[in-house]
């Protein structure tokens, strides 16, 4: 039977005069026309997960369809988009002004490939000065440009595929000795690595090590990986440190998975099934 994990307690004790500027302010950099949800399901684990505030940055042009499906407490931040409708690199000094209220920057949820979203997602791990949440598409942005993360301020959450493209190692490789790569890459570019799939590897740059258990192939799903990006970057604003804030989340994101898992079965789970488990979830760890 698995051991349940206890929340730290910065997560579960709020004082009676607390305010929503105390569990940070989380900025969610994602989607594009094809892919509008994704950041939708990151904002909403955020907010599930404890955020005081959770903004989603999307394309201007999509921001219309977001707010008939988004929860009525995510506020929109329209950004300029280019043709294909993904985020345009001009729209960053709006990012740079608005991150001044801004705790975490989650970024890479259905963001596209798109060449001048590529090269918005290198000026904002370049540039910004604040924590970085990288998934998706952000992690394939950097293919190729890994040095862009040594800084002390990432977290990235590859499933073994993007950490193939930043590596150069192959799916076989990463497969057979996911720890040992995990922690090779969070020394090397120092940063925290939290390697997705099966018994998912949290990888800090000082050595520790974590190896979840919670999970199973139900969430082997579009959109799962969202939902704990958003986790993860909630619990970093409000106050927990790179490791702890991934190890956690990783943890509850199983948990969430099982707790949806045994009412909708595996094969009918998705991924806002996940979203719905999160308070269960954290109930069960408080």
């Amino acid at each position: 039977m698995l051991k349940i994990m206890r929340l730290p307690a910065r997560l579960l004790r709020r004082k009676v005069d607390s305010h929503k500027g105390d569990f940070g302010h989380v900025l969610v950099l994602a989607g594009s026309r094809r892919l509008s949800g994704a950041g939708v399901l990151a904002a909403e684990a955020a907010l599930r997960s404890g955020a005081g505030l959770v903004t989603l940055g999307i394309p201007q042009e999509i921001n219309p369809q977001v707010i008939k499906i988004k929860l009525k407490e995510i506020m929109t931040l329209p950004l300029p988009g280019t043709k294909e409708g993904t985020l345009a690199l001009k729209g960053y000094g709006r990012i740079e002004r608005f991150c001044e209220g801004v705790n975490v920057v989650a970024i890479g949820p259905g963001l596209s490939r798109n060449s001048q979203t590529q090269a918005l997602v290198h000026k904002i791990v370049r540039g910004l000065d604040k924590f970085l949440v990288i998934d998706a598409d952000g992690l394939n942005a950097l293919a190729g440009h890994a040095g862009l993360l040594r800084r002390n301020k990432v977290i990235i959450t590859p499933h073994p595929g993007e950490m193939s493209r930043l590596t150069g190692l192959s799916i076989r490789y990463i497969q057979a000795d996911r720890s040992a790569v995990a922690a090779r890459f969070a020394k090397d570019y120092k940063v925290t690595v939290v390697l997705k799939g099966a018994g998912t590897v949290v990888a800090g740059p000082d050595g520790k090590l974590y190896i979840n258990k919670t999970g199973n192939a139900g969430m082997a799903k579009a959109g799962s990986g969202d939902v704990l990006t958003g986790m993860i970057a909630a619990f970093l604003g409000q106050g927990l440190t790179a490791f702890t804030a991934s190890k956690y989340a990783v943890y509850l994101h199983g948990l969430a998975g099982d707790l949806a898992a045994k009412e909708k079965t595996k094969i009918s789970l998705i991924a806002s099934d996940i979203i719905a488990k999160i308070p269960q979830a954290i109930k069960k760890c408080g």
